[in-house]
């Protein structure tokens, strides 16, 4: 005599319970609930999108920006600081001049160098130029780098590269979008047209007719 429904599993108050690999599927995976409706594909983006996702940095990399530029002009002023503290003095106790001596006017050229890459990120950024960005934190860690300060130039010069990069793919979707694509499958009519042969080519000559006469001399 039959007690009930068979279950694969133990059941509880709503019914059978799910299994360990359920469980973690359903917590990595996050698959929606049974029953609902299938998501809906989110249309490509239009050539207005992808022109000003070109032209403007989005919000997180202007929060970025807005954040290392603060930074790189504080981490400027430790570095030259330490540098001036640190630099050895014009002459050796024999009263010879020392050859690891460095002129601090030079650190303070440096400083101001340093400042001005900082300020060009801080603009870059609020003006949303991602190009610019990317330009100025590259040059600015190259700058640190050289200075074997190589803990603070590295992070800067991966952010630099992260925002040209970015640049780049952007620049390159709206060429696809639009097919201004040179080589590509999307140069076609809306690509760029080839330019015209610079090779001179002389005209032909076209053949002489013979005279009334001449004909009706042969037909006579």
């Amino acid at each position: 005599m039959p007690t009930g429904p068979e279950t694969d599993g133990p059941v509880g108050d709503d019914g059978p319970r799910p299994t360990l690999r359920e469980r973690l599927s359903g917590f990595f995976l996050k698959p929606p609930p049974p029953g609902s409706a299938p998501a809906e594909v989110a249309p490509p983006p239009s050539v207005e999108e992808l022109e000003d996702a070109n032209r403007y940095a989005n919000d997180k990399e202007r929060v970025i920006g807005l954040i290392a530029a603060p930074l790189a002009g504080l981490i400027a002023i430790l570095i030259i600081g330490a540098q001036l503290s640190n630099n050895p003095p014009a002459q050796l106790a024999n009263g010879k001049p020392n050859a690891a001596h460095v002129s601090p006017s030079l650190y303070h050229e440096l400083l101001i160098v340093l400042l001005v890459l900082a300020v060009a990120m801080l603009a870059s950024a609020w003006f949303r130029k991602r190009l610019y960005l990317g330009l100025a934190t590259a040059l600015y860690g190259l700058a640190v780098f050289n200075l074997h300060y190589w803990g603070f130039g590295i992070p800067f010069v991966l952010f630099g590269a992260w925002f040209l990069v970015r640049s780049y793919r952007a620049q390159k979707a709206v060429r696809e979008a639009t097919g201004d694509v040179r080589g590509g499958p999307g140069a076609g009519a809306t690509g760029p047209r080839p330019r015209p042969s610079k090779r001179y080519t002389p005209p032909t000559s076209k053949p002489k007719r013979p005279a009334k006469g001449e004909d009706e001399q042969k037909a006579g």
